[in-house]
Formats: C-alpha cells, sequence, structure tokens
C-alpha cells in the first residue's frame, strides 16, 4: 500500500491557483481526507486522483481537521461505499467488491480505480502463487499503486500475445513490468495477439513451442483483468490494433466490450465474430476455472462492458468507481441511493 508521507505546506506559485476555503466542495474535502486516512494514499495520489494541485490536498486535509469532520463525516462516506460494496456483492454472487470513491460524475475514474487495485493486489499475493494477467489503460494504472516487495515463488503468467508495434499499452509489457515489481518469473505468449486464422493459432500452440504457457492457464491461482470497450477510443482501436470495419460488424453482433479479445454481448455471452477464434489469448473456460477472479475497471463509457464481463467471467473480486457502481447496478433494477457527488469540481 502506499506510505503516507506528512508535507510542510509550502508557500510558492503553486498556492496562487489553490482555491479558497469557501469554493471548496465539503464532499471533495471528504474524498480527500478519507483517500489520506484511509486508503493511505500519498498527497500527490490524491491529487492526482481528485484531479486538483498538491498544495490544495494539503489545504483539504487541514479544513477537514480543522473543522472536526474527519471522524464523524469520513465515516458517513466510508457507510456509503460500504453499502454500494455489499450492494455489489449480493446482486452479483461476488466474493468480495472495491469501490474506489471518486471527486465528480466527469473525472477520470482510473486514476481511483488504479489505486484501489494496486493496493488490494499488494495485500493479495501471496508467495508460491500463480498469477496470469490481462493489459491496457486500467491495468497500467495500477503499477504506481503497488509495493516492489518480493513475493517468493511468485510466477506471472501473460495471457494475451503481444502488440509487435512498441507502444505504451502493451500485453508483453504490462506482465514484464507488472512481475519486476515482485521479482517474480514472467512467461510470455511469444506470438501477435491477433493471428489471420485459427489454422494459424493452432500451428503456433501446437508445432511452436507455445502450447506450455498456455497449458498455464489451465493451472492458475488468480487473474488479473480490465475490460475493453468498443468505443473508437478503446486503447484496441486508437492504436489500429483492429479495423473500423471489424468495430463495425462487432457491434452489429451485439458485443458491448472484450477481455483478451474476446468480445461478448451485455449478457455475457460471446458474439458470433471470426476475431474470437483469432486471438492469441488464454479461453473464458481458463479464465473461468481459475479460483481467484479479480475484474477492476470502469467508466461512464464503460458501463455495459463491465456488466458484460461480470456475466461473462463471474469474478469473485470486482474493483471499479462509486458512479460506475451505481450505474451498474441502475441498470439491472437496483436502486441505490445516489453518492450526491457534484459533475464539476
Amino acid at each position: 500500500m502506499a506510505t503516507r508521507r506528512k508535507s510542510t505546506p509550502r508557500t510558492s506559485a503553486d498556492d496562487a491557483g489553490a482555491e479558497p476555503l469557501g469554493r471548496r466542495s465539503a464532499r471533495l474535502r471528504l474524498r480527500a481526507a478519507w483517500m489520506y486516512y484511509v486508503e493511505e494514499m500519498t498527497q500527490s495520489a490524491i491529487a492526482e486522483a481528485l484531479g486538483i494541485g498538491r498544495v490544495t490536498v494539503v489545504r483539504l486535509l487541514a479544513d477537514a481537521r480543522a473543522l472536526h469532520e474527519v471522524k464523524i463525516s469520513l465515516g458517513r462516506h466510508a457507510s456509503d461505499l460500504l453499502g454500494l460494496e455489499m450492494t455489489l456483492q449480493k446482486t452479483f454472487g461476488l466474493r468480495e467488491a472495491v469501490v474506489a470513491p471518486v471527486s465528480s460524475h466527469n473525472a477520470d475514474p482510473m486514476p481511483a480505480i488504479g489505486a484501489a487495485t494496486g493496493h488490494y493486489i499488494t495485500d493479495f499475493l501471496k508467495p508460491n502463487m500463480r498469477i496470469g494477467v490481462g493489459w491496457g489503460r486500467t491495468l497500467l494504472n495500477t503499477l504506481s499503486f503497488i509495493d516492489d516487495a518480493p513475493v517468493p515463488g511468485l510466477a506471472v503468467v501473460s495471457l494475451l500475445g503481444g502488440i509487435s508495434a512498441v507502444r505504451r499499452y502493451n500485453p508483453a509489457e504490462f506482465a514484464w513490468r507488472f512481475s519486476q515489481l515482485f521479482n517474480a518469473d514472467c512467461y510470455l505468449i511469444a506470438a501477435p495477439a491477433l493471428v489471420d486464422s485459427i489454422e494459424t493459432k493452432r500451428a503456433l500452440i501446437e508445432r511452436c513451442g507455445l502450447g506450455s504457457v498456455f497449458q498455464m492457464s489451465d493451472a492458475l491461482d488468480a487473474v488479473l483483468l480490465s475490460v475493453g470497450e468498443m468505443s473508437r477510443n478503446s486503447t484496441s482501436f486508437v492504436f489500429d490494433y483492429f479495423t473500423e470495419n471489424d468495430r463495425t460488424t462487432l457491434i452489429e453482433k451485439g458485443a458491448v466490450g472484450d477481455v483478451l479479445y474476446n468480445f461478448y454481448d451485455e449478457s455475457g455471452e460471446i458474439v458470433d465474430h471470426p476475431i474470437n477464434s483469432r486471438a492469441m489469448s488464454a479461453s473464458i473456460e481458463q479464465l473461468r476455472r481459475t479460483p481467484n477472479r479479480i475484474l477492476t475497471s470502469g467508466g461512464n463509457f464503460k458501463v455495459e462492458a463491465v456488466l458484460g464481463a461480470i456475466r461473462l467471467l463471474q469474478p469473485t473480486t470486482l474493483i471499479t468507481d462509486e458512479v460506475t457502481a451505481e450505474a451498474i447496478l441502475n441498470r439491472v433494477g437496483v436502486e441505490v441511493p445516489s453518492s450526491g457527488i457534484s459533475s464539476e469540481i
């Protein structure tokens, strides 16, 4: 878990842009306090998660202490989050749900989800575990929130082939960096993430030495996965891993998202499209058989994708943000009290 560092407020140009006390939202102040005192996030991490300056975070924390509201008001908000977590667990049969607070409905939830996931994984991993990992921006955001301490005997298995272009969001890159944090062995699928045919896929697995890596997916203790959505802003489409025709035909088939290039609809069924058979990835059946299935994703553009992935994978743990949690529950007809967060800071 990220450690807290005490900071002394500085007088600098950074202070000039800080909002005065009367204009700062009480809920923003409580969120900053919750992240600092409960999640033990650093002030820099809080600033990134809430989209504000670090000096503003310092002042928010000071205000919370001065107003004697940390214990009482913070407890109420923590209770709101706990209520969402319990409702998610009951609705979807989860073993555990982790709901991260965000500053507003319009805020990018990725830093908050990354922090929550990083803290969770740090506590979850144990010696001699074998964990399979996916890829994408959400998972990449977890790396800076994971304690880099060796875990004896840990093995990290990439569940998807690589991307030929050298880019930040690459399945092999994430698995390698993740394994380095724990001084763990790392096993990669030395093949493209997507091949031209099912025949090529079979040949690579059966005759090119990849069978052993794919077999490792049958004996995993846990998987850590995120979901991709179908918008043009999705990592896979932004970097041209798929064509616009692929995207259009997938949507026509009902696709709302993908897990490891396995495209599915909102009901959690794999859509009938040839791309699914060409992905060099662990199968959905292998993922479902894994005893600990950790799904982490969020954002108002991913509600359908996350809901479909929950139905597809039946995760044991879901990590998301509070806005997405509310939207998912509302979509399946479960009413939850509004968090009351504003649409802007």
